[in-house]
């Protein structure tokens, strides 16, 4: 998986591309750790993102948590594949997808 990360005063977009699975969760986890403090607002880009497992959703939902305290996350450009995940476990209900 690669993320491209973008930073405009505090809004912070993070393009993912390849799978998010339980091999590359913890590249998502650092790459987070390392910006939250700092965001205000949080965008995921899944447009190149080809699958999510149940390990990429649980950095999804860490992330919501945390930016239910301090700002907004929201999903965008988000296929048909990874939108059935979410509707199957229920996230479309808890996170925000454009």
């Amino acid at each position: 998986m690669t993320i491209n990360q973008t930073n405009e005063n505090g809004k912070i977009t993070l393009a993912l591309s390849g799978r998010l699975d339980t091999v590359t969760a913890p590249n998502l986890e650092a790459t987070l750790d390392s910006v939250l403090n700092e965001a205000v607002e949080l965008c995921f880009d899944f447009k190149d993102l080809e699958y999510i497992s149940s390990a990429g959703l649980r950095v999804l939902l860490n992330a919501q948590k945390a930016m239910n305290t301090k700002g907004s996350m929201k999903i965008r450009n988000v296929n048909e594949i990874i939108m059935e995940v979410f509707e199957v476990t229920g996230f479309s209900d808890i996170l925000t997808i454009e």
